[in-house]
């Protein structure tokens, strides 16, 4: 993945502030061309600079109020197969492999305490899987960022 430069900091700081802008109200905003604007979008995308749009769609909005943490243990032999199966539960809507005492880390969302309950059976029923721990996600703190990184050096 290449380095972001100044100019690609600025583009993505806009972005961040209003993400519906065009490339022609990023050029104007910015004192840039239109056509330099439209490279480096492009750029940015080959690259893979940007997230997937549904980063942006609250599980709340989408009837999913309640969400938890699920540390995972497994048996590291059958960890690719955990984890395929694990990706087949909708409620699962992110994971991230660890070092440290825990295996998997999983963002889990739900409708209530009963529903988290159904997840967290299906996860500890996986072959593989030795034992799992849940805590309850009781607000976000610091929100997903990258402007202060963005920002830092320019």
């Amino acid at each position: 993945m290449r380095t972001f430069d100044s100019t690609d900091r600025r583009i993505l700081v806009a972005l961040a502030d209003d993400p519906r802008s065009t490339n022609v109200s990023l050029a104007d905003r910015l004192g840039l061309s239109r056509n330099t604007v439209q490279a480096r979008v492009a750029e940015l995308e080959r690259s893979g600079a940007f997230l997937s749009f549904e980063r942006r769609i609250s599980p709340t909005a989408a009837g999913y109020p309640l969400a938890a943490f699920v540390t995972v243990h497994v048996q590291q032999q059958k960890l690719a197969a955990i984890v395929e199966h694990l990706a087949g539960i909708p409620e699962i809507v992110q994971a991230h492999g660890l070092s440290g005492p825990s295996d998997l880390l999983l963002r889990v969302v739900c409708t209530d305490a009963e529903d988290l309950f159904r997840i967290t059976g299906a996860i500890q029923s996986t072959d593989g899987v030795e034992r799992a721990e849940t805590s309850l996600d009781m607000g976000e703190l610091i929100p997903y960022r990258l402007r202060p990184l963005l920002t830092r050096d320019a």
